[in-house]
């Protein structure tokens, strides 16, 4: 595992902080998951290399993955340490597939026309490695995969939210092209990072829309699975109150400094789970509208 508990560690997101919380067997099949969804990542994002070079490096991962999965031999390095973990989770084939396609929308797709269109990249990218994890999380309750369908939807909006500046200085605006017309911004605000009180007003309506699926989170997930789901909730708390620090700053991220939770904080909020999770607490701290 050194390679995926290299990259994890090196990556400092906040997936991988919440995998402090996991016993040490399901913190290091996370981090082999986290190093696949990292790299992965990372071909599709890599604007110096040719689009159909980053395609066919892709395709070279589907079927690596793939092979993984069937209990052949994998040539990278990180599905050599990611089998094992595959097998004793019986991981999907298909999620990785769609995970996979979700990465290569961003080859091919700088715009979405409406919130479908947004949504099933949101769950290929996000949902779909929820799906994963609480696979390796355990869960009893079917509910438990709804519930991973909404939180991703959730937490890939409010990264969306962030990442706006970031996204546009790479031509990619993944807030609804209808949203935009609907609320009078035009693109060429958004990629000349130009806030106003229309964007703020845009920005405000996906928000509403991300704490929708927050809530929906916290209702679906059965009271048996939730110390199951104790580094999902995590990540569940650390995304809504970024998603409330956006908002107080009224979604300004295009000035120097990027709105974002300090490290401390996150410490705080990994520091209170732990507590909720030794009490057992069966309540979230994420959602309430």
């Amino acid at each position: 595992m050194q390679h995926s508990r290299a990259l994890t560690k090196k990556s400092a997101s906040n997936l991988a902080l919440a995998f402090i919380l996991l016993p040490r067997a399901k913190r290091d099949a996370m981090s082999a998951l986290y190093a696949f969804c990292r790299a992965v990542d990372d071909v599709a994002d890599e604007d110096s290399v040719p689009t159909e070079k980053r395609r066919e490096q892709l395709s070279a991962w589907r079927e690596d993955i793939r092979r993984a999965c069937e209990n052949k031999n994998p040539q990278f390095v990180l599905n050599q340490e990611f089998q094992p973990v595959i097998q004793r989770f019986n991981l999907s084939f298909a999620l990785f597939d769609e995970l996979i396609k979700g990465c290569e929308m961003d080859l091919e797709k700088l715009r979405y026309e409406n919130y479908e269109e947004l949504e099933l990249y949101c769950h290929r990218v996000a949902s779909v490695v929820g799906l994963l994890s609480i696979e390796i999380f355990g869960y009893q309750k079917p509910a438990c995969r709804d519930y991973a369908v909404y939180l991703g939807q959730a937490l890939q909006l409010t990264n969306i939210l962030r990442d706006v500046k970031n996204d546009a200085a790479r031509g990619r605006i993944y807030l609804p092209q209808s949203e935009l017309e609907k609320f009078g911004v035009s693109e060429a605000e958004i990629l000349n990072s130009q806030w106003s009180e229309n964007y703020f007003a845009l920005a405000r309506s996906v928000a509403a829309r991300a704490k929708n699926f927050y809530s929906l989170a916290q209702k679906t997930l059965p009271p048996t699975d939730r110390r199951a789901m104790v580094a999902a909730e995590l990540m569940g708390s650390v995304y809504w109150q970024l998603l409330l620090k956006l908002e107080r700053g009224k979604f300004d991220v295009f000035g120097a400094q990027p709105l974002k939770l300090s490290k401390p904080r996150k410490l705080a909020l990994i520091f209170k789970s732990w507590l909720r999770f030794a009490a057992g607490s069966t309540s979230s701290s994420y959602g309430q509208l």
